[in-house]
């Protein structure tokens, strides 16, 4: 199972992840700061409160409500879209710093692999220099 996983993460392309981790969190921060800008639709409507006899004044009135819930049903989703760029923005840095943690650990473990190779070859080289004796 473990050999699974290490063909698994020795088939990623570390060196392009690492490289192309600080682009995706600098868009994301261009994405909060965009989404951020943005200024909410809420533009006041006239009060409708006023007697509608006609039914042109109806059809007004029925599309100036229909209108303010279309403005409350853009402002929720405007404020549900800066949440969601919140998150991606968040996410992205974390995976910047889980990116540069993997390639620490990467790292690591070649000299550790280099070291023990190392270590591999004198004890060879001592065994072989014992039984030549």
């Amino acid at each position: 199972m473990a050999i699974g996983w290490l063909t698994v993460l020795q088939s990623v392309p570390w060196t392009e992840v690492v490289s192309n981790a600080p682009k995706v969190a600098a868009g994301a921060k261009k994405l909060w700061a965009a989404v951020s800008r943005k200024p909410s639709a809420g533009a006041q409507v006239a009060d409708a409160t006023q007697a509608a006899l006609s039914p042109e004044a109806r059809a007004i009135t029925a599309l100036t409500a229909h209108i303010s819930e279309l403005e409350t049903a853009v402002k929720e989703l405007q404020e549900q879209m800066l949440a969601s760029s919140e998150l991606i923005k968040a996410l992205a840095e974390q995976n910047t710093q889980l990116i540069l943690r993997i390639e620490t650990q990467r790292r690591r473990m070649a000299w550790l692999a280099g070291a023990l190779v190392l270590i591999g070859m004198a004890a060879l080289a001592s065994l072989v220099l014992l039984l030549a004796r």
